[in-house]
């Protein structure tokens, strides 16, 4: 197939016009203090697995205002003092799957949780968590739910569920506060770079080819969906166009960018019809922190690095973490 998007030396020398809202950490802080003061039960059950050298959790924490969300926490049997956490998120339509799916991380000596996404755990994976709260008028699919507002919008809950895992993970005993990490594909690239640009606690960040980065760019480049439920929606509302850019701000993935610290790893398709390869740069030129690196795959689509980019992160963070 053609290369849908720019090549090099556009691609490298491309940044995100994507412009910051005044009121973003305020916007993102109040949020979390509204959630956070809401309360909820942590709930940890042991899985029912046929794992020997792996302790399976069934975990249900509260995400956005109080409300369950599920997960899966994976740790190694035997293990001595703090472990480094990695926190993962999922890709749009997917849910957490099985224990047994999910080994790699638990077994190189980390404390690995994945986060169930709210609504959705359909398409790919199974999920287990739902999403109690409506919207107005929207396209199916959740990209335009409450999208008119940014305080109704649907990652508004999604994003502050990410940052409510991290402070139930930082309360148990086995996790290591200095070694936290996050990371995730498509969507759940999108949810690490949000997080991590919330939540200076998070130390490494994973976004493997993001989704919902540079939003003017991409639902104008994206040949495929999610970013094109957007453009439906607003072939229908015409008159909304102004409004959907300006909630879309206070959710996209440059700006969390620009407001992280921690060490960072992306990584990027230049045959990604989806999530498409300059929105991908818009975002990691944009990160803040001085220790960034990003991993291309030229001939691959939105399926990126897949296993050869585990083994990057696993080699990458490893050395960051003391794990090598």
């Amino acid at each position: 197939m053609p290369f849908p998007d720019l090549t090099h030396p556009a691609l490298g020398a491309y940044r995100s016009s994507v412009e910051m809202p005044g009121d973003f950490a305020s916007f993102w802080s109040d949020t979390l203090a509204q959630s956070r003061a809401a309360g909820g039960k942590v709930e940890m059950v042991p899985a029912e697995t046929s794992l020997k050298l792996i302790e399976a959790f069934d975990v249900t924490f509260p995400g956005f205002d109080g409300q369950p969300v599920k997960g899966w926490l994976l740790l190694p049997k035997v293990r001595e003092g703090k472990l480094p956490l990695i926190v993962q998120f999922i890709g749009y339509g997917g849910g957490r799957s099985f224990p047994h799916e999910l080994l790699h991380w638990a077994a190189s000596g980390y404390a690995y949780f994945r986060m169930d996404t709210r609504g959705q755990g359909s398409s790919w994976s199974m999920g287990a968590t739902s999403d109690p709260v409506g919207t107005t008028p929207s396209i199916p699919g959740m990209m335009t739910k409450g999208v008119l507002d940014k305080n109704d919008y649907y990652y508004r809950r999604l994003f502050t569920d990410g940052v409510r895992a991290v402070d139930m993970l930082l309360e148990q005993d086995f996790v290591d506060p200095q070694r936290v990490a996050v990371c995730g594909g498509s969507q759940g690239g999108g949810i690490a770079l949000a997080v991590a640009g919330i939540d200076r606690r998070v130390k490494a960040v994973m976004p493997d080819v993001p989704f919902l980065c540079d939003y003017p760019r991409a639902v104008r480049t994206a040949g495929r969906d999610p970013y094109l439920e957007i453009v439906r929606f607003l072939a229908q509302h015409r008159d909304k166009s102004g409004q959907v850019f300006e909630t879309l701000r206070y959710f996209d993935g440059v700006n969390f960018a620009r407001q992280s610290q921690a060490a960072a790893l992306f990584s990027v398709a230049l045959m990604d019809d989806i999530c498409p390869p300059s929105t991908v740069y818009g975002a990691y030129q944009a990160f803040a922190g001085s220790d960034k690196t990003i991993v291309e795959y030229e001939f691959n689509n939105h399926e990126g690095g897949g296993p050869f980019q585990d083994r990057e992160q696993m080699k990458w963070l490893g050395k960051r973490f003391g794990m090598a």
